[in-house]
C-alpha cells in the first residue's frame, strides 16, 4: 500500500503546482492587487537561499493592501494563474502538507526584499483523528484559507507570507516542496506590539522533522509543523 501511494504521488508531481494568487481583506475580494506573483507556479525546494522568502521571480505588486489589526484576511490558492473554478482542486495531486503564514514588519511593503524577521500567526498541519492536511481543507475551500491578522500589532506596512509545503516527496533530501506568495499590506489601528521571529533562510532546515518525513510510512501518525510557534498576543 505504501509503494502504491508514493508511486502515485510521483506520478502526479508535475500536474498539480500551485500558487497563492488573491487575497479577501475582511470579506471583499482584492484579487491579485497586492500579491508578488512568482514567475511560475513551480515550487521552491531549498529552504537556503533566498526564494524561501518570497518564491522565485516575484517582484513588487501593483498595490498595498489595507487592513485593520483583527480583522481576517483569506489568501487564495489555485493551480493556473488567474484561475478561481472552484471545480478544480487547488494544489492537488496527493500533494499533502501544512499551511503556514507569517508577517514581517517593514518599512515600505512595496520595497522590502523580505530579509526581515517574520513570525507566524497560523498554522494548520495533519489531523491524524480525521487523516486530513492543512491543505486539504484549502482543496475543500475552493483555495482559501481566513487568517486573522493579531490584533495588538504596531500599525504600518507589512509583508504576509502565505505558505503550504507538499509532503509527498519528503523521505527523500530535498523532497519537499514550498509554494508561498507574499503580500503588501498596510496594518491600520492595532497596538504596539512587535513581535520577535525568524529570518529566512534560516527559520527552517532540510532534516527538520516536518521537511524530511516519510508520510507514507506504516507508522506515521503524528506531524510537525517546522518553523516557530504561532504568536499568540
Amino acid at each position: 500500500m505504501k509503494t502504491a501511494f508514493a508511486i502515485s504521488a510521483l506520478a502526479a508531481t508535475a500536474a498539480a503546482h500551485a500558487t497563492f494568487q488573491e487575497l479577501w481583506v475582511a470579506g471583499a475580494d482584492e484579487e491579485s492587487t497586492c500579491a508578488r506573483l512568482p514567475a511560475n507556479n513551480n515550487p521552491v525546494t531549498s529552504v537556503s537561499t533566498n526564494d524561501i522568502r518570497c518564491n522565485a521571480g516575484s517582484k513588487a505588486a501593483a498595490s498595498k493592501c489595507s487592513v485593520a489589526a483583527g480583522d481576517t484576511v483569506t489568501v487564495e490558492m489555485h493551480q493556473q494563474p488567474g484561475d478561481r473554478d472552484c471545480s478544480r482542486e487547488a494544489l492537488g495531486g496527493n500533494h499533502f502538507g501544512p499551511v503556514i503564514v507569517y508577517l514581517s514588519k517593514v518599512d515600505d511593503a512595496a520595497t522590502a526584499d523580505g530579509s526581515s524577521s517574520w513570525f507566524k500567526i497560523f498554522e494548520l498541519g495533519y489531523d491524524s483523528a480525521t487523516k486530513t492536511w492543512g491543505n486539504d481543507l484549502l482543496n475543500k475551500n475552493c483555495g482559501k484559507q481566513d487568517v486573522t491578522i493579531p490584533s495588538d500589532i504596531a500599525p504600518g506596512d507589512y509583508l504576509l507570507r502565505a505558505e503550504t509545503i507538499a509532503l509527498h516527496t519528503a523521505s527523500q533530501a530535498g523532497g519537499a516542496q514550498f509554494y508561498m506568495t507574499c503580500y503588501q499590506l498596510t496594518v491600520t489601528g492595532g497596538g504596539s506590539a512587535n513581535p520577535t521571529g525568524v529570518k529566512f533562510p534560516g527559520a527552517y532546515s532540510a532534516s527538520d522533522p516536518g521537511i524530511k518525513v516519510d508520510i507514507w510510512g506504516n507508522g506515521f501518525s503524528e506531524y510537525t509543523i517546522p518553523g516557530p510557534a504561532v504568536y499568540s498576543g
